[in-house]
């Protein structure tokens, strides 16, 4: 899907959520879509590879000191 018009997408998630705290509401990219179909028998698995659905949220961000690294490289 073109990544403006998913940027869009979020942006109009993002301010439902702050108008609307109480509803719930997921989204649902279009690889999401396409492996739904092919769970539920709806289409066949494409010719092509499917990016992997995510199974959960990436791990802790890795900290790095910049100043010894350009310590070591110096």
């Amino acid at each position: 899907m073109n990544q403006k018009l998913v940027t869009k997408k979020n942006q109009k998630i993002k301010k439902l959520r702050s108008l609307y705290p109480e509803i719930r509401c997921k989204i649902f990219y279009q690889r999401d879509y396409l492996h739904l179909l092919v769970k539920y028998g709806l289409a066949e698995p494409p010719d092509v590879d499917l990016p992997p659905a995510p199974t959960r949220i990436p791990g802790p961000v890795e900290v790095t000191n910049l100043a010894e690294r350009i310590e070591d490289a110096g």
